[in-house]
């Protein structure tokens, strides 16, 4: 499954950047563009405060989350244990970049902006 599409998510509860991110690319209601293969980083760059199954307490930033495949695939995809947020997040040149590398800076950037603290960053570049 390569395409997925939200029609009932709200994203007004979302921090302003997500909610940017998410115009940005697609968001809400939009088919997905399919994601780069192998690259992963907005399953690993960015926090996430809901529970996700293996991770009843969310992930933090910079940290890979379970779900994530040894391929860099989510678990998850199409699955109603899906997080929200990893529902509503859409791959888009902007966030993706060109590289697997520069989705990952921007989506540390990201999470730099929405959580000022971000207590968590990554602890080695990402290479896919």
């Amino acid at each position: 499954m390569n395409r997925e599409t939200v029609t009932a998510t709200r994203v007004d509860h979302l921090p302003k950047p997500v909610q940017r991110t998410m115009a940005w690319t697609g968001g809400v209601g939009s088919p997905a563009l399919t994601c780069r293969p192998g690259c992963g980083a907005c399953c690993i760059a960015p926090s996430i405060s809901s529970p996700i199954p293996g991770m009843p307490g969310g992930k933090p930033a910079g940290v890979r989350c379970v779900q994530l495949t040894d391929d860099n695939l989510c678990r998850l995809f199409g699955l109603p244990e899906r997080p929200a947020v990893c529902r509503a997040l859409r791959p888009g040149a902007e966030m993706c970049g060109e590289t697997a590398g520069e989705a990952m800076a921007y989506l540390v950037e990201l999470e730099k902006i929405t959580y000022p603290s971000f207590p968590n960053p990554p602890r080695r570049p990402f290479h896919p």
